[in-house]
């Protein structure tokens, strides 16, 4: 498992399961170029690049270059780095057919190849960063596994500009990715002190 300081960027959800068989690391999804009118995921993509770096690692079709440049061109150069997976025929076994171009995409690439672009790329190591956010902190500030613990991240991630909509899981991986433990329960104590994380009338349903 390679331990890598960076985010990484990729195109899809199968790019990124592939991804997670060998790294650690932040894994985020452009949704292809649904990306690019998502402003939180644009802003989530900036505080990773200013905080850990990102590297992108998109398909070596087309469509994955546009995607790319474009992300390049809008991240801080200086803290973007560039993994490229080679030009393989075949398509993958979830797929009726192929891409346009009948190239493997990073969801295709073997655990080897996918480690090799990633090290030529320049990932660096990752440095221990002390205890990290775990899902008992989580369920301990009524985050996860309580009633109205949906409606409560929900305004937590946004207090901590951070996609709303977003997972339990997506949301703590980022957290830990974003901030220390100490830094991360100091907000949440804020937030909640401040009397967000009160659900109130808002509540619906079990809100898990």
């Amino acid at each position: 498992m390679l331990n890598i300081r960076e985010a990484i960027v990729v195109e899809g959800r199968y790019d990124r399961k592939t991804l997670e068989n060998i790294t650690n690391a932040p894994i985020i999804e452009t949704s292809g170029f649904g990306v690019f009118s998502d402003r939180e995921k644009m802003n989530l993509l900036r505080a990773l690049a200013e905080k850990r770096g990102v590297i992108i690692l998109t398909d070596s079709d087309g469509a994955g270059f546009l995607i790319r440049g474009k992300l390049a061109g809008m991240l801080p150069k200086e803290k973007v780095r560039h993994a490229y997976i080679p030009d393989i025929p075949g398509k993958e076994r979830r797929k009726r057919k192929g891409s346009k171009e009948g190239k493997l995409g990073v969801e295709g690439m073997s655990p080897e190849i996918l480690k090799a672009a990633l090290e030529r790329a320049g990932a660096t190591p990752a440095e221990d960063s002390g205890p990290r956010v775990t899902k008992g902190d989580f369920y301990s500030l009524g985050l996860s596994g309580a009633e109205g613990s949906a409606e409560k991240r929900r305004r937590l991630a946004s207090s901590l500009a951070l996609p709303e909509k977003i997972s339990a899981n997506a949301l703590l991986d980022i957290i830990n990715a974003l901030y220390s433990r100490e830094e991360f329960l100091s907000s949440a104590a804020a937030f909640l002190n401040a009397g967000n994380g009160d659900d109130g009338e808002e509540q619906q349903g079990d809100g898990k």
